[in-house]
């Protein structure tokens, strides 16, 4: 296909291309900017296209990928970096999950709800909590890998609740 061609379909598919830019970005403006920027990038890799393959598709895969590429800069650029010296920021959420401060629960009541598991499920939990991987635990304990997983699992769903009882 030669360059006047690929020009006239890439023009034959611009209403196509803004439906599917507003369906990405939900914003007319940021539609307008992602179809000028997919027009300039399929344009410019014209000789990568081949003859047999669909071009509509072809052009729209370039449109989804420079939106997501633009998404993920986006989210990268908004990562707040900790760069005091006790770290007093990092991890730290604009909502913790708790409803206040007195619902948060000591180390205290955490390791006695622990405590309190059934034995089955403690063991592998604890392997756990110690920094092992299942396949590790499984192994220590001799047992199947979809066992510990499913302990593991079972021991977390106990705790949230016995945790939750105490609030």
């Amino acid at each position: 296909m030669n360059a006047l061609q690929f020009q006239e379909k890439i023009l034959g598919i611009q209403d196509n291309m803004f439906n599917f830019a507003l369906m990405l970005t939900a914003n007319k403006e940021d539609a307008h900017d992602l179809l000028q920027d997919t027009t300039l990038k399929a344009l410019d890799n014209r000789d990568k296209y081949t003859d047999n393959t669909n071009f509509k598709g072809w052009v729209l895969t370039i449109m989804r990928n420079i939106f997501i590429n633009h998404y993920r800069s986006v989210v990268r650029r908004q990562t707040i970096i900790d760069q005091t010296e006790d770290l007093y920021h990092l991890n730290l959420s604009q909502d913790s999950g708790f409803d206040s401060p007195d619902g948060t629960m000591t180390i205290k009541e955490i390791n006695k709800a622990i405590k309190h598991l059934n034995p089955d499920l403690k063991g592998p939990f604890t392997l756990y909590l110690a920094g092992y991987k299942y396949n590790e635990i499984a192994d220590k304990l001799d047992l199947p890998l979809g066992t510990v997983k499913s302990r593991i699992f079972f021991a977390r769903q106990d705790l949230q609740k016995s945790l939750k009882d105490m609030r």
